[in-house]
This record gives C-alpha cells, structure tokens and sequence, in this order.
C-alpha cells in the first residue's frame, strides 16, 4: 500500500472525518471544518512525503529536539504549534496512528474525541 493510501485509511477512520485538497494537498477534516492532518509530497524543501498535524502545546519543542531527522517544524502552521513528520526516514505507522488521533482529539468536538476512547 502506498504512503499516501495509507494516511487516507488512518485518517478516514477517525468520526466524521473528510478529506479534500487545501493548498494542492490533501487534508483531513473533521465535519469538513477543521484541519487535523496534512499530507505534502516534496513542497516547501522536504525531500519526500511529510504530514503535518497540530500538537499539544510543548511537543512540537519536544519531539523536533529529540529526533530532527523525523520531526520538524512545518511552514506556516509551524508557529501554532504543528508538528512535521518524515515519512521517508523509516516510518512507525503505530506511532503515526497514534500522532494522528491525538491531533484529531485536539481540534475535534468533545463528542467526537470521546468516540475514540470507546
């Protein structure tokens, strides 16, 4: 399965989850509003596929400290406290799952977030 085929299938899982194209990217949505998860091929300098979601505030700090060749901060959104991730250096597709879920619940509903834990 392809990287991108394989972020579709993380992200459309979560509730009420869509995608569209912003930017010429695909992006994720909850209830087609708010962003949880960007998809960039090659743009904006990264050698290959990168995703790019928000964070709880410090671990964008945290996680680009601790491993720069998998973490960055992105471009524009970068200042709000997104993350970057490189999926071309070795991916842990848990660990990107997990990264997922956990910026789905930082700009979903409450009820929607609680769907999760069910």
């Amino acid at each position: 399965m392809d990287t991108v085929a394989r972020v579709r299938r993380i992200c459309l899982a979560l509730p009420e989850a869509t995608e569209r194209l912003s930017h010429g990217a695909p992006t994720f949505f909850v209830r087609e509003r708010k962003s949880f998860t960007k998809y960039v091929v090659g743009s904006y300098g990264e050698p290959g596929p990168t995703l790019w979601c928000p964070a709880a505030p410090g671990v964008q700090d945290e996680l680009v400290d601790a491993e720069p060749e998998r973490f960055f901060v992105p471009p524009y959104v970068g200042p709000s406290g997104w993350i970057g991730l490189r999926l071309d250096v070795d991916p842990d597709w848990a660990e990107i799952a997990e990264t997922v879920r956990q910026s789905y619940r930082l700009v979903a509903p409450k009820k929607l977030a609680a769907l999760l834990d069910a």
